[in-house]
C-alpha cells in the first residue's frame, strides 16, 4: 500500500502548510469549507505528483492505455474515498483531532459534482475507480459542465429544476491544462485541394472555432498504487473577439456574445433538446469531447512513441465508447488519421476498428440516438463526409444473398430516412459490442441489433455491470464494513468475492444481531436526513421500502405508488386491515422535458401529502420523496434499505446498478426478472428475493396478443380500477390538482409498460414479502445471503472482463 502520510504529525505539518498557502488564514480563522478545500488540495497534490512520476515511467514502456469516453461521470464526493484508498483515514482523523477538527465535519463540506444524471454516469465513475484498483492505465474523457444537470427541488409537489452551481466554491480536485487545449471547429465549408501530381485532400474552413480546455481530476486506486486521471473538457472561445464598439454603446451582451456562444457548449448537461437550438447544442457537446479527446490521445501517442508504426496504435491504445454519445469517435478518428496524419483509408480504417469498442445501454429502439442529416451536415461537414463514406463502403460490401437482405441493409445502414443513426455507426466502427447484463445482451442479439449479430456474432459479448464496493459499502456503510472486516479481514476491499465467506455466519446469532444493529443505525441516520430535508418523520421500526433511480415510464415508479394508493384505500375501506408498518421512500430526477416522469413525481408527492396527514393510516404507512437524488444522499439511502424495488417492465432495463448497491447493503430485491435482477436472484438464491410479474417472453406475447387494459381495470374496480379512477376524481388532487395526463397516457396507450397488467402480481408479492419481516432471524439470513453473494457485482470483476476480452490489456 502507498501511504502518503506515515504519522499523524507528518500529515498535520503538511496540512497546515497547504491551509496557510491556499487560504491565507491561520487554522482558527478558517471555516470548515476552507478546511475541506485545503485537505482536498493536499490529497490532490500528492496524487498529481504520483501520477506525474508514473506517467513518465509509463511513457517509456509499451503498457497499453485505455480511454473511456462517456458524456457522464457521476463522481460523487471524493475525499473520503481517497482517504480510504490511500489507507490514511485513521492517520488523518488523528491528525485533525490534534488540531481540534473533526474529519466528519470536514467531509460534510464536500459537494456532488454535477457531471451525471444516473446509472450511466455512476457506472463510468465506478469503472474509473476499478481500473485504477486493477492497475490498468485507464483514463476518463468527458465534459466539464459548468452547471451540471440540475438541482431538484420539490415545490407544491412538483419537480422544479434549479441551477446546480457546483463550481461556485471552486473544485479543489481539478487542474487546468491550457497547454493541452484543442481547437474544435463547427460549421464552415469543406474545401477540396489538389496539387500538380493530382493528389487531392480536403480542409474544413470558416465556421466557428472553439477552444476545448482540459481539466484533469486524479483517480486514486485502492492501496494508492495507481493514480489515473479523468480529463474533462470545457468550451471557451478560440480567440478573444470582444466587440469594443458594442460595449461602448452599452450593448454589453453583444460585446461578449463570442464568449457566451462558445461557453454555452459546456454550460449544462443534457440541454433541453425539444427545440432545434437545444439539439444543436447537444450535438456540439458530443462532438467537442470526442474531437478534443481523440486529438489529445493522438498527441500523447506520438509523444510516448515517436518512432512507433501507426499500425501499432491498437496495441497501445484502446478507446471505449459508453453508449452512443461518443459514437463519432470512429468517424473523427478516421478524419484525424487521414486528414491530419496522412494515412490511407484502409490503414486508418483497420486502426479504427481494432481500437474502438462500444457498450450499448438500451434495448429500446426509440432510445437509440439519431440526428437529422441536414443538421449534422451543416454543423459538422467534414465529419459527415467521413460518415457518408463509411456508410457507402458498408452498403457496397453488404452481402446481398438470402431472403430479406434489403431489410437487413435498411436496419443496419448508418444513413437512412434522412437520419444519422448513431448506434449503427458505433457498431460498424467497433470491434466489440457489449450489453450490460446477460438478458440485455440476449435481447440485443435477438432483437435490437439482431441483424448485426447475425452477420458478426464474434463482435457481441456480455459484461454485466458492477459497482465499487469501496464507495458503496466501505464509504457508505461504515458500521457494516467494520462488522465484515472484524469477521473476515479487509481483503474484500480488494477482492469482493471474499464477501462469500460471510455465509459461514448464517447461523451465528451474535453476528446476525450485529447485522440488525447496523441496519437500524443506518435507518436512524436516514430518518434524520429525511426529516431535515422533507419534514416527514419516519418510524425506524417500520420497513424501509425504497425505489431510487432516474424517473422513466419503464422503471414503473407509477406501479409502486399505485401500490401505496391501494394500501391506503384498503385501510379506509376496512379499518381492521393493518399492513406491516412501512415507510415508502422514493428519490430520483425526471428529465426536464419528460412530462410523464415529472407528473409521476407530482403524483408521489400528492399521495404523500394525503397519506402522511391522515391519522387513520399514518401510524402504519408513510411516504417520503427525497429531493435531489445524488451520490452523497444515495450513500445514506442504500445502507438503510430493507426492500429494494426493482420493478421495471421485463425486458426494458438493461442492467441496473441500484439493485447491486442495495443488495450489497443487505436489502432484499422485490423485482421482475429483468436486467441484473436475474443474476442477483441466481447468485443469492431465489428464496432470498421476491420475484413477481411477467417474464420477457410473456411481455412480448401479451404485446402481440389481445391485451386490453380497460378490461383489467373494469374487472378489478376495487383495487387497480380504483387507483386509475383516483387519478382524476380528486382523491389525491388537493396538493396540486388531478392527473389527467397520467390517466390518458396509461389508458389511451393501452398500458404500454404493463403497470396494470402486473399490478395484482406485484401487490401480492409485496404482501408476502412484508408478512415475512417479523421472522427476524430468517429476514437477517436473507439479508446476509445478499451481502455475501454481492461480490460478483463488484466493478473490479467487470473491469477485469473488459480488460481480458475487449481491451486486451
Amino acid at each position: 500500500m502507498t501511504k502518503i502520510f506515515e504519522t499523524p504529525q507528518q500529515f498535520a505539518d503538511e496540512y497546515l502548510r497547504v491551509l496557510t498557502a491556499e487560504v491565507g488564514k491561520d487554522l482558527a480563522g478558517c471555516t470548515n469549507t476552507e478546511r475541506y478545500q485545503a485537505l482536498a488540495k493536499l490529497i490532490a497534490q500528492k496524487a498529481n505528483q504520483q501520477f506525474a512520476q508514473s506517467d513518465s515511467e509509463n511513457a517509456k514502456s509499451d503498457k497499453k492505455k485505455v480511454y473511456y469516453f462517456s458524456l457522464e461521470f457521476l463522481l460523487g464526493p471524493l475525499l473520503d474515498n481517497y482517504l480510504l484508498n490511500y489507507g490514511i483515514r485513521d492517520v488523518v482523523t488523528e491528525g485533525l483531532d490534534s488540531m481540534g477538527i473533526k474529519l466528519d465535519d470536514v467531509l460534510a463540506e464536500e459537494g456532488d459534482p454535477g457531471l451525471g444524471n444516473g446509472g450511466l454516469g455512476r457506472l463510468a465513475a465506478c469503472f474509473l475507480d476499478s481500473m485504477a484498483a486493477e492497475g490498468i492505465l485507464g483514463f476518463g474523457n468527458g465534459m466539464r459542465y459548468r452547471y451540471g444537470l440540475f438541482r431538484q427541488k420539490i415545490e407544491g409537489g412538483r419537480q422544479v429544476e434549479v441551477t446546480d452551481n457546483w463550481l461556485d466554491k471552486g473544485y479543489p480536485w481539478e487542474t487546468r491544462h491550457d497547454e493541452s487545449s484543442v481547437i474544435v471547429r463547427f460549421g464552415g465549408e469543406v474545401v477540396r485541394h489538389e496539387d500538380e501530381s493530382g493528389k487531392f485532400w480536403f480542409s474544413q474552413e470558416g465556421g466557428e472555432m472553439v477552444k476545448a480546455v482540459p481539466y484533469d481530476v486524479p483517480i486514486i486506486g485502492m492501496d494508492g498504487k495507481t493514480v489515473n486521471r479523468l480529463r474533462l473538457w470545457s468550451a471557451e472561445p478560440a480567440q478573444e473577439d470582444f466587440d469594443l464598439d458594442a460595449f461602448n454603446r452599452g450593448d454589453y451582451a453583444a460585446a461578449a456574445k463570442f464568449r457566451t456562444d462558445a461557453e454555452a457548449i459546456s454550460e449544462i448537461l443534457y440541454p433541453n433538446d425539444a427545440g432545434e437550438h437545444g439539439r444543436i447544442l447537444r450535438l456540439k457537446q458530443e462532438y467537442l469531447f470526442v474531437a478534443a479527446g481523440l486529438a489529445s490521445i493522438i498527441r500523447n501517442f506520438k509523444f510516448d512513441h515517436p518512432d512507433a508504426d501507426w499500425k501499432r496504435f491498437p496495441e497501445l491504445v484502446a478507446i471505449h465508447t459508453n453508449d452512443t454519445h461518443p459514437a463519432m469517435c470512429g468517424a473523427e478518428l478516421m478524419r484525424l488519421l487521414v486528414d491530419e496524419e496522412g494515412l490511407d483509408w484502409d490503414t486508418a480504417w483497420d486502426i479504427v476498428t481494432k481500437s474502438i469498442s462500444y457498450t450499448n445501454h438500451t434495448v429500446l429502439p426509440e432510445a437509440l440516438e439519431k440526428w437529422p442529416i441536414d443538421t449534422f451536415q451543416r454543423l459538422l461537414p467534414r465529419v459527415y463526409m467521413y460518415i457518408d463514406e463509411i456508410n457507402r463502403r458498408y452498403m457496397e460490401s453488404f452481402p446481398r444473398e438470402g431472403e430479406g437482405w434489403q431489410d437487413r441493409l435498411r436496419n443496419t445502414a448508418i444513413l437512412w430516412d434522412g437520419q444519422v443513426r448513431m448506434a449503427n455507426l458505433s457498431v460498424i466502427c467497433s470491434h466489440s459490442v457489449n450489453g450490460v447484463a446477460q438478458i440485455h445482451t440476449d435481447i440485443l442479439k435477438r432483437e435490437t441489433l439482431h441483424d448485426f449479430y447475425a452477420m458478426t456474432p464474434e463482435k457481441f459479448n456480455n459484461k454485466t455491470n458492477g459497482i465499487s464496493p469501496r464507495r458503496f459499502l466501505a464509504n457508505a456503510n461504515p458500521s457494516l464494513a467494520r462488522l465484515i472486516t472484524e469477521k473476515i479481514g479487509d481483503g474484500w476491499l480488494r477482492d469482493a468475492e471474499e464477501l462469500k465467506r460471510l455465509e459461514a455466519f448464517a447461523n451465528d446469532d451474535a453476528f446476525l444481531d450485529a447485522l440488525a444493529a447496523s441496519k437500524r443505525e443506518n435507518k436512524e441516520r436516514l430518518a434524520r436526513y429525511i426529516a431535515t430535508q422533507t419534514g416527514v418523520e419516519l418510524d425506524v421500526d417500520s420497513i424501509f421500502d425504497v425505489q431510487v433511480k432516474r424517473f422513466h415510464a419503464y422503471k414503473r415508479q407509477l406501479l409502486n405508488i399505485f401500490k401505496v394508493m391501494d394500501i391506503y384505500n384498503r385501510m379506509l375501506a376496512d379499518p381492521s386491515y393493518k399492513p406491516h408498518k412501512t415507510s415508502f421512500i422514493f428519490a430520483g430526477k425526471a428529465a426536464s422535458a419528460y412530462t410523464f416522469a415529472k407528473e409521476t413525481i407530482r403524483l408521489i408527492n400528492s399521495v404523500a401529502d394525503v397519506v402522511n396527514n391522515d391519522e387513520r393510516v399514518n401510524d402504519y404507512i408513510k411516504v417520503a420523496f427525497v429531493p435531489n437524488f445524488a451520490v452523497s444522499n444515495a450513500q445514506l439511502i442504500y445502507p438503510a434499505t430493507e426492500i429494494s424495488e426493482q420493478i421495471s417492465t421485463a425486458g426494458k432495463e438493461a442492467s441496473g446498478t441500484s439493485n447491486m448497491k442495495l443488495m450489497m447493503n443487505g436489502a432484499l430485491t422485490l423485482g421482475t426478472l429483468d436486467g441484473a435482477n436475474i443474476e442477483i436472484a441466481e447468485l443469492a438464491g431465489m428464496q432470498n428475493e421476491k420475484i413477481f410479474g411477467m417474464k420477457v417472453d410473456e411481455v412480448e406475447a401479451l404485446r402481440r396478443g389481445n391485451y386490453f387494459a380497460w378490461d383489467v381495470v373494469n374487472n378489478d374496480r376495487e383495487h387497480i380500477g380504483r387507483c386509475v379512477k383516483q387519478l382524476v376524481d380528486g382523491t389525491f388532487g388537493a396538493l396540486s390538482g388531478n392527473f389527467e395526463s397520467i390517466h390518458a397516457e396509461l389508458m389511451n396507450n393501452n398500458d404500454y409498460d404493463f403497470v396494470i397488467a402486473d399490478f395484482a402480481s406485484y401487490t401480492q408479492a409485496w404482501r408476502e414479502l412484508t408478512d415475512s419481516y417479523d421472522d427476524t432471524r430468517e429476514w437477517q439470513r436473507k439479508a446476509l445471503a445478499n451481502i455475501a453473494n454481492s461480490g460478483h457485482f463488484s466493478s473490479d470483476r467487470t473491469i477485469r472482463e473488459y480488460a481480458r476480452d475487449i481491451w486486451h490489456v
